[in-house]
């Protein structure tokens, strides 16, 4: 995998993704779109360096406030933690529009499958740390996440991660 960005300052570092000040959720529609499920990650790491972006979730940390949901979500018909127990974004291209925002390429594996994802990804320098913030939507059915009867989960998903960086 190369990872490329292009308009990018000369003097890159290594940034870290501070947990305690980031967020990475989940949001479906369930009951044929008139109800959301809204769910978050408790666990997970990044870093962003100016030529990559790199997102790791521990898939067993989710929680959607509903305990019994959210061991079917670790089951096999959805994120298979027992098999599968991390969640990974890694991007293979990023180019900066120099509008603050970033047009990010790359490859999010969930439940022992790989696919491709691309979406825009705000960018903000604050003193000396970064915010990225990024909204996509993502069919969990293409992940093997297929299970809803009779129609009633509704695809995609939209994940949303904030990351602030130090």
């Amino acid at each position: 995998m190369t990872s490329t960005i292009t308009e990018q300052p000369a003097a890159t570092r290594r940034w870290t993704l501070d947990l305690a000040r980031s967020s990475a959720d989940f949001h479906v529609g369930h009951f044929w779109g008139l109800i959301t499920v809204n769910g978050h990650f408790d666990r997970f790491a990044g870093s962003y360096d100016g030529n990559t972006i790199e997102l790791t979730i521990d898939a067993d940390s989710l929680d959607s406030g509903n305990k019994q949901r959210d061991t079917h979500l670790r089951s096999g018909e959805f994120f298979d933690v027992d098999n599968h127990p991390q969640t990974t974004f890694r991007s293979t291209t990023i180019t900066n529009t120099g509008d603050g925002t970033l047009h990010v390429e790359g490859e999010l594996e969930a439940a022992g499958k790989v696919l491709p994802l691309s979406f825009d990804a705000t960018i903000r320098e604050d003193g000396d740390e970064l915010e990225l913030e990024a909204t996509t939507p993502v069919d969990h059915r293409l992940f093997g996440m297929t299970w809803s009867p009779l129609g009633t989960v509704r695809a995609p998903a939209r994940l949303h991660a904030k990351a602030r960086l130090a």
